[in-house]
């Protein structure tokens, strides 16, 4: 019995201390984007509450002047910077939305078993490629074969970076889009099907309906992607720090002009507590497209309950 009670009692405690460490991982894992936030709301205010600048100022004013000083004194207007940001997620997202959507209906739709296994590796695999690799690609390729067909004089553009993002957040909108599309019940279609409907009018009203909450999730994924992502835009967008009045131009984004900018400016300037804020405002971004996931999910749960 003693023997017994001793290695239960290790099993015990054995038991415990994975729990506990499970806990404390856990725990600390969770504090780490509340820490992150944190740190970034405090270096990120510093614009307005240390430099005396609006939000307002900052969020709407395209006059970017500012001073690389503690004094400060300079103009922070980032809306340049917003506005080319959203340009070239939003060209992505045009570029790629039907190219994604139409591979996921042909490899869950028309693909036989053996074609999909193969293909869907295959996209998979576009989502290990470092963002180095697409930036450079775009540069050497892309950037020459744009300026020999369109009026460029650059060939680093907009148009660049939304075509290079477009490649980016293809698969992992593909991705989404097909798992939720194969999520759709085998017995809809075949009701589809008995009511006299046609294959393409199944997809149209029956799969893309049911598996649009996956399908949305997929493109917040994507576009925060695209949002978010540095080296492979600032390769090709050609860092010009103006409005994107036009696609054959160069511009700038949030996540390219704090790349550019961050290890020059003077910390504790006016200059660094701009560029804080824009990580600032990408990092509030981010959650908001995670609590958009959120919201999708639970709604699509609701339905699927009812």
């Amino acid at each position: 019995m003693n023997a017994i009670e001793a290695a239960v009692s290790r099993a015990h405690r054995s038991e415990k201390a994975a729990r506990t460490f499970i806990t404390i991982c856990g725990i600390g894992m969770a504090l780490v984007p509340f820490l992150i936030g944190a740190f970034l709301f405090i270096k990120g205010t510093d614009t307005f509450f240390l430099f005396g600048h609006g939000v307002g100022e900052f969020l709407f004013s395209g006059e970017w002047n500012p001073s690389d000083t503690a004094e400060g004194g300079g103009q922070v207007g980032a809306a340049k910077f917003l506005a080319g940001s959203l340009v070239t997620c939003l060209l992505a997202l045009i570029i790629t939305l039907p190219l994604s959507i139409s591979s996921a209906i042909f490899m869950t739709e028309i693909a036989s078993p053996r074609t999909r296994r193969l293909i869907q590796p295959a996209i998979e695999l576009f989502t290990g490629i470092p963002s180095v690799v697409y930036g450079f690609v775009g540069m050497t390729v892309l950037i020459p074969f744009l300026r020999s067909i369109f009026p460029m004089p650059f060939g680093f553009s907009v148009l660049a970076a939304g075509i290079v993002l477009a490649i980016m957040i293809f698969p992992t909108i593909t991705t989404m889009a097909a798992d939720a599309m194969a999520a759709v019940p085998k017995a809809w279609r075949e009701a589809s099907y008995g009511l006299g409907a046609t294959r393409w009018e199944t997809i149209a009203h029956v799969v893309l309906p049911a598996a649009k909450g996956g399908i949305f999730t997929g493109i917040i994924l994507g576009l925060a992607r695209a949002l978010g992502e540095a080296l492979a835009v600032a390769m090709v967008i050609g860092q010009m720090k103006v409005f994107p009045t036009s696609l054959f131009l160069p511009a700038s984004t949030l996540t390219t002009a704090i790349s550019a900018d961050m290890g020059g400016a003077m910390e504790g300037g006016e200059y660094s507590a701009a560029l804080w804020t824009m990580a600032l405002i990408l990092f509030l971004l981010s959650f908001l497209f995670i609590f958009l996931i959120h919201q999708l999910n639970a709604a699509s749960s609701l339905k699927g309950g009812k």
